[in-house]
């Protein structure tokens, strides 16, 4: 009966120990569980050593800045293609990409034997119809005397007026190839002319190399004034609306990223392509002879002061590519948490919104930002 009477208590016993080791069981995977590997705890002390401070993002007044790609072109007035309207050889020339010229300046030597046809065909035509005029006027006044028919003074007019008009075509032709027709003799037949630049400026492309036969639809040369060379500029459709002509920016070459142009914006287009863009062009301020058309350029653009919701530039840090705030929860917990953001202006940047996250109340680390990162890398180094 004794041993039936302490049967119980026994049992009791070692349930109660087994419930113990399960207590301890539990209490030891909880206190070998990892932390957060996003929170930092600091206590009062820690946070004034470290110089943080907390606040909450604010609405702010911000330049905007944007930054385009573009190319260097010109206005059809600015860009002159030099042809020549005969066939002919390319007997010499001075110019290379990038060599100024000046209007009326020879550029280059053209040399054929048709050059040499044309100038004997005018000084034929002209010779003729010299003695033409004075046949002309002998058969006026022997028609007027009725010495001779009318028919054969009629018949000496049609020649004049036939050899007139080959005459001045002929001297047109020779006009075109710069041959001045009025000063053109005996002597001075040659089978060469000379091609002139027709406008202030620089070449932009070579075509053609001496020795070369050119056809009248060949270009030889293209020029470019530099006083009228323009960035054109691509923006995305929903930024048009943002610029307005007047407005400042600085565009620099591809390959000089450190070297910039300041220009100002005279057109903006209000149509898109078929890639949902549209184009600004710009002003260089001043001569620039080493921007050719067709180079590429980037630019950067402030526009007008937009109100956003921004952040103390100190309250973002960069870790492994990426941007983050640390919010702070109850009893200074501060948690990384990745953000986007937008424009930096005045010492503050802007936070890109979205989700469902109320960030104008919620309370960030503002001040000693990079301290929490240092703190957290250092949690999960030990971790």
């Amino acid at each position: 009966m004794t041993i039936i009477k302490y049967l119980p208590l026994i049992a009791l016993g070692i349930l109660s120990t087994g419930i113990s080791c399960t207590h301890s069981d539990t209490d030891a995977k909880q206190s070998t569980a990892v932390p957060s590997t996003d929170m930092v705890v600091l206590d009062s002390t820690q946070m004034t050593n470290a110089g943080i401070e907390t606040g909450y993002p604010e609405q702010k007044d911000l330049q905007t800045t944007i930054r385009l790609n573009g190319i260097v072109d010109v206005p059809p007035q600015n860009l002159v293609s030099v042809s020549f309207p005969m066939g002919g050889y390319l007997r010499s020339t001075p110019l290379l990409p990038g060599y100024p010229v000046h209007k009326g300046d020879p550029i280059a030597v053209m040399e054929d034997q048709s050059f040499v046809q044309l100038q004997q065909d005018y000084l034929t035509t002209r010779a003729k119809l010299d003695y033409l005029s004075a046949d002309l006027q002998r058969q006026k006044e022997l028609s007027d005397a009725d010495a001779t028919s009318k028919k054969t003074y009629q018949m000496a007019l049609s020649e004049y007026k036939t050899q007139e008009a080959i005459l001045n075509a002929t001297a047109e032709k020779l006009r075109l190839i710069h041959i001045a027709p009025e000063k053109l003799t005996v002597a001075g037949i040659s089978s060469q002319t000379r091609i002139y630049s027709p406008i202030d400026g620089y070449v932009s492309k070579v075509n053609v190399n001496v020795g070369k036969y050119v056809n009248p639809a060949d270009v030889l040369f293209e020029l470019v004034n530099p006083t009228d060379i323009h960035a054109a500029m691509t923006i995305f459709e929903k930024d048009i609306a943002l610029f307005r002509k007047g407005m400042r920016g600085k565009v620099a070459l591809l390959d000089q990223p450190a070297k910039f142009y300041d220009v100002e914006t005279i057109l903006v287009t209000r149509n898109v392509n078929d890639s949902r863009a549209g184009l600004i062009h710009c002003h260089f301020e001043g001569a620039h002879h080493e921007l050719l058309p067709g180079m590429f350029l980037s630019g950067i653009f402030q526009l007008d002061n937009q109100k956003v919701l921004a952040v103390p530039e100190d309250a973002v840090v960069n870790y492994m590519g990426k941007k983050y705030l640390f919010i702070w929860k109850n009893k200074n917990e501060f948690y990384l948490t990745a953000v986007e953001t937008g424009n930096t202006d005045q010492g503050f940047i802007e936070l890109k919104t979205s989700g469902s996250q109320d960030w104008t109340n919620t309370r960030i680390a503002i001040k000693g930002a990079y301290a929490l990162l240092g703190k957290l890398k250092n949690k999960m180094q030990e971790n």
